[in-house]
């Protein structure tokens, strides 16, 4: 599962005792060694989803870790990439490994994605295995900071992975870890918010669609289809409209 360069179990237990920000402080100079970076596949299938919908001249990376996010938009964008995440460590290593040779400025946030300290001026807003962090009742908060930080007509663009079905190992394992976190979670503070199956992307396109987003989905062939046929992993785009849905003008 993780390789010589990856953090063994006692780094793993330490940081699964932390607190999310600190947890990943711990956990940044190994975390791209790690099955918890988002696979290359997944990016590079989401890059070549976006091209046409472009071009974009600012994006964001939300939740940005070390960077992968980043890295994307570079490609993508024309003038500027920022990269947000609460993790101080995250990001120091982020700066280290994003460094392109012209192309679009890149700068670093510190903050929180349910309260971003940034204003709407952004194109594209990304984000890469995030999600899990975030409880179903903080969505809503969630996609109207998204859709504060956004340009009208900008996009806010994730890809979901397919649930594995119950008959593959992968179901139990992730129905089995989200528990050891709420046990874990009951027993010890701070609290450490890590789920895999609160995400359910029916209800996720309710959320973003009242928080003021028209949605497509894509499917992403690069990263290959199920048993049946579906796609292994879709691309969520929403766009901004204006003004968000239920608010009221003056």
């Amino acid at each position: 599962m993780f390789g010589p360069e990856g953090p063994g179990l006692r780094e793993l237990a330490v940081q699964a005792l932390s607190s999310v920000e600190r947890g990943y402080d711990l956990l940044a100079p190994k975390f791209d060694h790690t099955p918890f970076r988002t696979p290359d596949d997944v990016l590079e299938s989401v890059a070549k989803a976006l091209a046409p919908l472009g071009p974009f001249e600012d994006g964001l990376d939300l939740c940005c870790g070390t960077g992968a996010g980043a890295e994307v938009l570079t490609g993508l964008c024309r003038r500027s990439v920022t990269g947000v995440d609460f993790s101080a460590g995250m990001l120091d290593v982020a700066r280290h490994r994003v460094r392109p040779a012209g192309g679009p400025g890149v700068a670093w946030v510190r903050g929180d994605a349910r309260a971003m300290p940034l204003r709407a001026a952004f194109d594209l807003v990304v984000s890469f295995g995030a999600f899990g962090h975030f409880l179903p009742r903080e969505l809503p908060g969630l996609f109207a900071q998204v859709h504060s930080v956004l340009r009208p007509g900008g996009r806010f663009a994730f890809p979901v992975l397919a649930p594995p079905p119950p008959t593959r190992a992968g179901f139990w394992m992730l129905l089995g870890f989200d528990a050891v976190m709420r046990v874990r979670n009951m027993l010890w503070r701070p609290p450490f918010v890590m789920y895999y199956r609160t995400f359910r992307l029916g209800a996720v396109l309710g959320e973003l669609e009242r928080a003021g987003f028209a949605v497509d989905l894509y499917a992403l062939p690069e990263c290959g289809r199920r048993g049946d046929g579906s796609p292994r992993a879709r691309l969520v785009v929403a766009r901004r409209t204006q003004p968000a849905a239920g608010s009221v003008n003056s």
